[in-house]
């Protein structure tokens, strides 16, 4: 890369969300942890850094410590919420615990200074904050640059060396000006030019491959049919063309007619090898019994390792695994490249593979959102239909059924979900959601159907619109639509007498249920 800004990941849950927003500008970033030696990243093409958020209190025993020798790099740093205040820590400034506690939710920032990072803004405009601590003091040489009625120290400048804090966050939409904000800072005191796009990354990502399986190396793919594997499958196709298979695990999980409709769309979109395998009972005899969604998912990613290394084995000279992960993925399963995040849940594809895998690990999107796989595929031919597919996780309808997986119940969600998902596409909503599905709630309520008292399911619909499933709303569906579906549902699938809308955001819910 000829420029780079790279993040240092304090334990934010929307590190990968400043990733995208610096990507959006056409400008390329990697993430690293706190721990990251300075050394390292000297001998990167870097213009700047940025100093992600985190849960700790810089005054706390243990607390991610922001090494000094990052803010002598000779680029421009920009230190947001935590990274801010261990910036200040870090150069003698003090930081406390916020007045009445903190400041969350929507602030009105007032700028008390002109300022090349805060150009355009104006005097007072809305910002996300998300603090328990502020700062007190600040270091020698920093100006007051914008404040809020709770934090006088909401925007802050070094502007000799270069360094700017925010105590709220411009990577999310709620800040008004964000965008603005991270353009000031990438374009305007960084000096880069925003030319990284999907095109070069597709050059890129073909020679990482290349180098990493070598010239006689072959390649194994967990094809799922979604956006993910067929990218994927595509991108591994043109890197090392034949010496590509593509494994499909029907795991039991599946959507009603799922496996069909891969098979069918694979083999007629790609030229790659595919290998089907029915291990559905083998994954339900795993299941039985267990009702913790961790333990499905591990269990889960136990079993698919196994079903697909057996298969893998039928390859000849199959030393390498390659997978669709995602930066959401992995954020949400561990830290990024070690930092101090929290784990949401893990992903059959990142926590949930045993250690002793038997297979080198290929990655190309791991560090890619939805949206950039989906602009790839798109540089690389595929169709529509493909990239415009809601995602489907990897333990499949397990882990949207609440409580234990069984036959009968997998049975029932499927007739449900097959359901919803029609409507939405007669109704012309499917395409104006991200995602949707059926989940089917571990609760039995009274009903009354042909006159007579049921004790049947209750499940649940949910549809959402996000433009990089870090953060996502509930979709707006019409009421008449909701009415139909819920009509059409209970007297269809005759064991659920009751249906429900999932109206909550995420945060605080996740998007899928487990």
């Amino acid at each position: 890369m000829r420029e780079a800004i790279a993040i240092v990941d304090f334990g934010s849950q929307y590190t990968q969300l400043i990733a995208r927003r610096v990507r959006e500008q056409r400008v390329f970033c990697r993430i690293y942890p706190c721990s990251v030696d300075p050394a390292d990243l000297a001998l990167q093409p870097l213009k700047g850094l940025i100093l992600s958020g985190g849960p700790a209190s810089v005054y706390e025993a243990g607390a991610p410590e922001l090494d000094p020798r990052l803010l002598d790099l000779g680029v421009p740093v920009l230190g947001i919420c935590y990274g801010l205040q261990a910036m200040v820590a870090a150069l003698g400034g003090a930081v406390a615990r916020g007045v009445e506690g903190g400041e969350y939710g929507r602030a009105t920032l007032t700028l008390r200074s002109a300022s090349d990072l805060l150009s355009g803004v104006p005097r007072d405009s809305v910002v996300w904050m998300s603090h328990g601590d502020q700062v007190e003091r600040l270091p020698d040489g920093f100006e007051v640059l914008a404040g809020s009625k709770a934090c006088p120290f909401a925007a802050i400048a070094e502007r000799q060396r270069r360094l700017y804090g925010l105590q709220f966050h411009p990577e999310v939409t709620h800040t008004a000006h964000g965008p603005s904000i991270l353009r000031n800072f990438l374009f305007g005191i960084c000096g880069v030019r925003g030319d990284w796009t999907m095109a070069s990354f597709v050059d890129t990502a073909v020679r990482q491959v290349q180098d990493t399986v070598g010239s006689a190396g072959r390649v194994v793919l967990g094809m799922s049919g979604g956006v993910d594997s067929s990218v994927a499958a595509v991108l591994l196709h043109r890197a090392v063309g034949e010496r590509l298979d593509a494994i499909f695990v029907d795991n039991g999980l599946l959507r009603k007619n799922e496996r069909e409709n891969v098979a069918k769309t694979f083999l007629e979109r790609f030229e790659v090898r595919l290998h089907v395998v029915d291990a559905g009972d083998a994954f339900l005899a795993d299941l039985a019994g267990v009702t913790d969604p961790e333990e499905k998912r591990r269990r889960i990613g136990h079993r698919f390792i196994e079903v697909f290394r057996g298969e893998a084995r039928r390859c000849a000279g199959a030393g390498f695994l390659a997978q669709g992960t995602l930066y959401p993925d992995v954020i949400e399963s561990l830290a990024p490249r070690g930092g101090p995040s929290a784990t949401i849940k893990t992903h059959h594809n990142v926590g949930g593979l045993p250690e002793e895998l038997g297979f080198t690990l290929v990655e190309p999107f791991r560090e890619l959102f939805k949206d950039e796989v989906r602009a790839l595929g798109a540089l690389l031919g595929l169709p529509e239909s493909i990239l415009r597919r809601h995602p489907f996780p990897g333990p499949g309808l397990a882990v949207r059924i609440l409580g234990e997986v069984t036959p009968e119940r997998l049975e029932i969600l499927r007739e449900a979900d097959a359901i919803f998902r029609e409507e939405l596409r007669l109704s012309g909503w499917r395409d104006r959601v991200a995602q949707a599905f059926v989940v089917l709630l571990p609760v039995r309520t009274v009903g009354v159907q042909g006159d007579q008292r049921t004790y049947g399911y209750a499940c649940a619909i949910r549809a959402i619109t996000t433009e990089d499933f870090m953060t996502a709303e509930p979709a707006p569906l019409p009421h008449d639509l909701l009415a139909r579906m819920a009509s059409r549902i209970t007297n269809e699938v005759r064991a659920i007498n009751r249906v429900t809308y999932d109206v909550t955001s995420k945060p605080p819910a996740t998007i899928e249920w487990e």
